[in-house]
């Protein structure tokens, strides 16, 4: 009886945060909508309305853009509705979030302009040019605000939905451990249920404990209080799976499957429904076509305006370098490109002219600072005063904006690697030679110098793996926050 109260609380408290974050944006979007609509309305047209007519099966009727304003805005609530754009599902990770608000705005426009010419509604066009921009604009920038939110309470254990793992102690162990690291996903780990069927134990290296076997599911979820059970490896029969399913709560809890795929963007992933069966089409990444051209263009582009607007900066900077100790003002370093190509990767002078000869004399503990193959110290000894200065917001690397330009770099992409750096890599590490090395990249936007060699690894790999022309647009982004903010830089 305890443990049906228990379970029965626990679902009605899942229930309810889902619920109240989705009247909490509801309120948010109404309030940003009605803000946006009103406002240009008012400001288009001042505040002495005019009354255009509408025709409407030849029956003419005068109305105001005021009420125009109102159906506007209670479509455009409809359309957030419809799209789905405050279900669970969808919010706080992913930009699937952001892509329904844009493509249900978008819809809700063009439904509008198609209305207007159909009936001859005379609308003022400059009005509704600016009141759908806007109004996407500032929903996507209150509906960010809100994920910030939501992360900061998901950090803490709240908004999220409970998990128990079903599967392999291998596979329940590793996905444990990826939601613990990506708390804003909102799944939190409160249990497991093995093939073992062992009781009273946790998974490795985790606080996760383990209820038992896949048989003893129904007393897990009782004990633990979860609403989501995720499938985590493949070994289980598919009646199993099928007469699991049947066993949850249908509305309160929930069954998600999680196939060995790791590290894949959203993008590449389809779900077709074959016979029955949820079949996972994985696109093969590709490199070549109009997406590399465009990326090309793009860095072609993007580094002439900036090293035209940054030149003040780079002249300040050289003659720094050149007044702070004697030696070159650039550093020319051999590094591995596209390929596995060499190159010469040109920096600002940061360090003392002997750099490279006193590296061997670095004490061995210090070498890393906890990165296995990258050398970094973060008081190394060889660096300049001007070139500390330069390291803590990233000036050093301007000059790479002209690698950039000549085609052996790309703003965004893999860290280039040093010769010696890669005699160290195991075979699937070379696939970051597949794509041009960044001046910035996912790992640097993630924390930079303090990541582990893993951890820079498996980021470039998905950089590689997933890359976009919007992925870049975000990840610099990111960069321009993470030198500004100083995160691990040294």
């Amino acid at each position: 009886m305890v443990a049906e109260f228990r379970t029965k609380a626990a679902g009605a408290v899942s229930t309810s945060w889902r619920a109240t974050y989705a009247s909490i944006l509801a309120f948010s979007d109404f309030l940003v909508l009605s803000v946006v609509v009103l406002s240009v309305q008012m400001i288009w047209f001042g505040f002495e309305l005019g009354n255009p007519k509408f025709q409407v099966h030849e029956v003419e009727r005068a109305a105001s853009y005021t009420v125009l304003s109102v159906v506007i805005i209670g479509a455009w609530m409809l359309i957030l509705s419809v799209y789905g754009t405050r279900g669970y599902r969808v919010i706080g990770t992913g930009s699937t979030e952001y892509r329904l608000i844009a493509d249900g705005a978008i819809r809700l426009f063009g439904v509008v302009a198609i209305f207007a010419f159909l009936f001859s509604v005379d609308l003022a066009k400059g009005y509704i040019l600016v009141a759908f921009p806007f109004g996407i604009f500032f929903l996507l920038l209150s509906r960010w605000a809100w994920r910030k939110w939501l992360g900061g309470k998901r950090e803490s254990g709240d908004y999220s939905s409970t998990v128990l793992l079903v599967g392999s102690e291998a596979s329940a162990t590793h996905l444990a451990i990826e939601l613990r690291r990506r708390t804003a996903a909102g799944y939190r780990v409160v249990g497991a249920c093995l093939p073992s069927g062992r009781v009273g134990d946790y998974l490795p290296g985790t606080d996760v404990p383990v209820f038992g076997g896949v048989d003893d599911l129904a007393s897990a979820l009782a004990e633990s209080g979860a609403d989501t059970v995720v499938i985590t490896s493949s070994d289980l029969p598919p009646q199993q799976i099928r007469e699991l399913s049947w066993s949850l709560e249908p509305g309160r809890q929930h069954l998600v499957v999680a196939p060995a795929l790791t590290d894949i963007g959203g993008p590449r992933i389809h779900t077709r429904p074959v016979a029955g069966l949820p079949l996972i089409h994985v696109e093969t990444p590709r490199y070549e076509g109009f997406k590399w051209f465009a990326k090309r263009m793009f860095d072609v582009v993007a580094s002439a305006v900036l090293i035209v607007l940054i030149s003040p900066v780079l002249l300040i900077a050289a003659v720094a370098v050149a007044l702070g100790s004697a030696g070159p003002i650039l550093f020319k370093q051999e590094r591995m490109g596209l390929g596995g190509k060499k190159f010469f990767m040109l920096k600002f002078r940061s360090m003392v002219v002997d750099a490279e000869s006193l590296l061997p004399n670095l004490q061995v503990e210090e070498r890393g600072e906890g990165n296995s193959v990258l050398f970094k110290m973060k008081n190394d000894p060889r660096i300049t005063p001007v070139g500390r200065v330069m390291r803590r917001f990233s000036i050093d690397e301007l000059p790479q904006l002209f690698n950039v330009l000549g085609g052996s770099m790309s703003l965004v992409g893999p860290r280039p690697p040093l010769d010696r750096e890669v005699v160290f890599y195991e075979k699937h590490v070379h696939r970051r030679f597949l794509v041009k090395p960044g001046i910035t990249g996912l790992w640097q936007v993630s924390g930079r110098s303090n990541l582990s060699w893993e951890d820079s690894v498996r980021l470039d790999l998905y950089y590689v793996e997933n890359w976009s022309i919007t992925g870049d647009l975000v990840i610099l982004w990111r960069t321009a926050r993470a030198v500004l903010a100083r995160e691990g830089a040294y």
